[in-house]
Formats: structure tokens, C-alpha cells, sequence
């Protein structure tokens, strides 16, 4: 299998140093299995012979056309976390040849995968318009914004979604190239991430922070400053909606737009990350911080955190 690893100014270096390091370890562990996949024949290709990364490391490349002839072409991250400055860049001048080169590959029926930031670039060239994808967590409500056309999760780690993958938050890059081993065999992508005491990852849930995606909106923001201080009493809507001054309408339509959820979803969420952080912090009984995040029963709380961070509250408290 050909991959081509897309290499451009202000690239981020983690990003692509994590695509290249799985995929080459992929390699080298290949033969200890009983019945070896073929070889991944990775380049790294861009569109001058040098490259410059965000970190000001030079990497030298193949011609961007030779990604042509690939059966896979991966785009890291961009060094850019500023949501703003990100989105001008990735719709700037500067990405005119990335984004015509992510288009051209999909015409083609070639596959194509990036992770983080990346996300924006393959959104930004119209490859991701009516699929499903992830981003980084703290960047989707900027992305939902900006891609409408775009099913966006934030909580996956890794979709895929007819022939184009995408990955979650920055180190969602050895997810991504992870994944990539999955797809041609499970066996040697579990022998790789054992080697390199990589966890799989399948959700960016527990790593969310339910106040940072809430500042991208002031309605939202002060939504959620109202949720935290009533975390332990029933929740209502309406009462929500006139704290904050605004209708419920539009309460539910502010939450709807910049996270791709209801009200009720998003202070489950604030419940989960209270409920966590006690759960790691204090000895309190699962029955009292049940109580203390707003519900009655214990059970209730240990069916809403196995399901929003994919851990038992044991599993919790342990950590």
C-alpha cells in the first residue's frame, strides 16, 4: 500500500512525526505475526523540495504530484490553535494548494485522512460535505459553524465516513495512524499500539472541557455558568432561559448551533465532568456525589458515565 504524508509550511511536528513513527513501527513489527500483512510504502511528499514545520524543522519531500499514485494520502495538523487565525489560513492563499490537492485526490477515489486541525483543510477543499467527521474537541464548535454541510462529533476519536477518516485532538495522530494499520489488519494494529503503550482511545469525551467549548457563544457561556451553580437541582429549562434572558427557543437554538446538542445533553456532560472530578479527587460515596450532581439514584449516574467516558465510576476512582 502507498501512503503519501502530505508535508506543508507551519505542518504541525508531532502530527507528523506520530504518522510516519506508527506507520514505520507497523512496518518493522509486521513480520511477527503468523501471516504478514504487505508493507506500507510511505512518502512524504509537498509542494517544495524543503519544507519548513511549525516548530522551524526543515523536511525535505517528494514532488506533491507524485500523491497520484498513492493509495492513501494523510494530512497532518496545522501548528495553529488560535480558532480565528486557523480559519484564515486554512481558507487563505497559503492552503490554495493543499486544499486543490485533498480535492483532486478525492476525485480520484483515493482515500484521505487527517486529524486536528487538518480536519479544517479537508472540510475547507469540500471533501467532507455531507459526512460524518470529528475535529478536535475544542474546535468544533468553530468547525460546525464554519462547515455546516458537515456531521460533526466531537466526541469520537476517529470516523471515517466514505473514504475519508478523521481524527480528533492533536495527539489524535497515532489514532489516525492507528487506525489506518486497523483497516488492513486488527492484529498487527493491537501488536503496535502494545509496543508503543498506546490505550485505544474511541472517544475525546473524557477529555472534554464543557466551559471552553461554551465560550465560543455568550448565550452558551452564560447558560453554562447558570448549569454549574444548580448542578444539583432538577434541571429547567425555563428557568435556564429566563437567567440567562433569552426564550427557551432560543436557548435551545444557541446550544443546538455551537455544539450539535440539546440543553439537557450538555449539562449531562457538566454532571459527568463534576461527578469525575469528584470521583478522582474525593472518598465520597457514589450515592452522595450522585446527589451532589443532581440525581436521586446512583445507578442513574454509573449508566451516564459508563456511557459518556466509557469508564466504570470504579475505574474512575482509581485514577
Amino acid at each position: 500500500m502507498d501512503v503519501a504524508v502530505l508535508t506543508y509550511d507551519g505542518v504541525f511536528d508531532s502530527g507528523l512525526a506520530a504518522l510516519l513513527d506508527v506507520l514505520d513501527g507497523a512496518n518493522a513489527m509486521r513480520e511477527e505475526l503468523p501471516e504478514p500483512q504487505p508493507a506500507w510504502n510511505v512518502s512524504t511528499v509537498g509542494f517544495r523540495r524543503r519544507v519548513r514545520t511549525g516548530a522551524g524543522h526543515v523536511v525535505e519531500t517528494l514532488p506533491a504530484d507524485t500523491a497520484k499514485d498513492a493509495d492513501l494520502l494523510l494530512v497532518p495538523a496545522l501548528a495553529e490553535r488560535r480558532p480565528e487565525a486557523l480559519v484564515a489560513h486554512v481558507s487563505g492563499p497559503e492552503s490554495a494548494s493543499v486544499r486543490r490537492l485533498v480535492a483532486q485526490t478525492r476525485e480520484r477515489r483515493i482515500p484521505v485522512a487527517s486529524a486536528c486541525t487538518g480536519t479544517f483543510l479537508l472540510a475547507e477543499s469540500g471533501v467532507l460535505d455531507g459526512r460524518r467527521a470529528t475535529t478536535s474537541w475544542w474546535l468544533a464548535p468553530y468547525f460546525r459553524k464554519r462547515y455546516p454541510a458537515v456531521t460533526v462529533d466531537q466526541t469520537r476519536m476517529v470516523i471515517t465516513s466514505d473514504g475519508v477518516t478523521t481524527a480528533g485532538a492533536a495527539f489524535g495522530h497515532v489514532d489516525l495512524a492507528l487506525a489506518v494499520v486497523r483497516m488492513n489488519s486488527p492484529a498487527l494494529a493491537e501488536l503496535v499500539a502494545r509496543y508503543l503503550v498506546v490505550d485505544e482511545r474511541p472517544s475525546q469525551a473524557a477529555y472534554t472541557i464543557s466551559s471552553a467549548l461554551a465560550q465560543s457563544d455568550p448565550t452558551l457561556a452564560a447558560f453554562e455558568r447558570w448549569a454549574r451553580s444548580h448542578l444539583d437541582q432538577a434541571l429547567s429549562i425555563a428557568d435556564a432561559a429566563r437567567a440567562v434572558g433569552v426564550s427557551e427557543r432560543t436557548l435551545q437554538r444557541s446550544v443546538r448551533r455551537t455544539l450539535g446538542t440539546s440543553p439537557v445533553r450538555f449539562v449531562q456532560d457538566l454532571r459527568v465532568e463534576r461527578a469525575s472530578h469528584l470521583l478522582r479527587t474525593t472518598d465520597l460515596p457514589l450515592e452522595v456525589i450522585a446527589r451532589r450532581v443532581g440525581y436521586e439514584h446512583a445507578n442513574t449516574l454509573r449508566i451516564l458515565l459508563r456511557e459518556r467516558t466509557g469508564e466504570t465510576a470504579s475505574a474512575l476512582r482509581g485514577r
